[in-house]
């Protein structure tokens, strides 16, 4: 099969850091142009809309939506309408509504789909999920706390609505907590704090359940300074399990059995290679469900101003 013909919509960090790498290591994608209102890659055909792109560039076969959520739909809906395969960055859509749409257009025309959950594919994940399928989970807690000065500085969109505010990081751990537990969680309660300057939460705290009462729970906070949390914590009758470092160490009863490097963006784009070329979708739905449960069943707490 020849390379697939992949262009970029949304120039931007992500993309700089991680998009652009994974793509150039992957002789299954030629990147062949890019569409953003602000940013240029070098070397390929730049665009300032997705619509110009796609209508001087018809021999893109696939398109990787990196900008903000609340701009994903309508992108998206436009380049499946053109025929072409769809990567959507996390979170895959601002609402459950737009996602679902998509992925009946895209099942209707016979394209791919793609909601990609980077932090599924952190080197540890599948051992972790190996480990709890393994034996009896008592307590799961979740402990995702970042300081958002230092990853998302002067992004005003992560705190509008659809932004997300904590749970663009926090979607994350529900990504993984979804895959490696062995049943579906379902929220209890939770508590969602808002600045009194913004339209999206900095931190929640979330206690979810399942259909055996296992009790699990989730601290989301984008105020932590010095150290960095991103861990997943379960005790099980084997010992204590600790996720680390959003899923790349991994360590039981305090060894540590598990510690590769970060390959996650790469495995994204081995997977949507392998949808494309088998001509069907990836759109699980389940993190993003969980943040729309936590807004609907959350109590609001309003605290002071947030200033970056």
């Amino acid at each position: 099969m020849s390379p697939i013909h992949i262009s970029i919509v949304g120039v931007g960090k992500i993309v700089r850091d991680q998009h652009l790498p994974a793509i150039a290591k992957n002789s299954d994608y030629t990147l062949i142009a890019a569409a953003s209102r602000h940013g240029v890659v070098d070397g390929i055909d730049n665009f300032k809309s997705i619509e110009a792109m796609l209508e001087a560039v018809p021999a893109i076969d696939a398109v990787s939506l990196c900008m903000p959520p609340q701009f994903r739909y309508a992108a998206a809906r436009t380049a499946l309408e053109a025929g072409k395969h769809v990567f959507l960055e996390k979170p895959p859509g601002a609402t459950l509504s737009e996602v679902a749409d998509l992925q009946a257009l895209a099942d209707k025309k016979g394209l791919s789909l793609f909601a990609s959950w980077h932090s599924r594919y952190a080197p540890a994940v599948e051992a972790a999920k190996a480990f709890l399928a393994s034996t009896k989970i008592n307590d799961v807690k979740v402990i995702w706390k970042e300081d958002v000065r230092h990853w998302h500085p002067n992004q005003d969109w992560i705190w509008a609505a659809g932004g997300l505010g904590v749970f663009d990081p926090g979607i994350n751990a529900l990504s993984i907590v979804t895959h490696i537990l062995p049943n579906p969680l379902f929220i209890t309660s939770a508590t969602l704090e808002f600045p009194e300057n913004r339209d999206a939460p900095i931190a929640a705290s979330i206690v979810f359940s399942d259909a055996n009462n296992l009790p699990v729970s989730a601290e989301f906070d984008w105020r932590q300074t010095g150290h960095q949390s991103w861990d997943i914590v379960a005790e099980t009758d084997a010992g204590m399990m600790v996720l680390s470092e959003g899923g790349a160490k991994l360590s039981i009863d305090g060894k540590l059995v598990h510690d590769e490097p970060e390959q996650e963006y790469p495995a994204l784009y081995a997977r949507f290679a392998e949808i494309v070329k088998a001509k069907k979708s990836d759109v699980d739905l389940a993190p993003l469900r969980h943040v729309a449960d936590a807004f609907m069943l959350g109590r609001r707490k309003f605290v002071d101003a947030f200033f970056d």
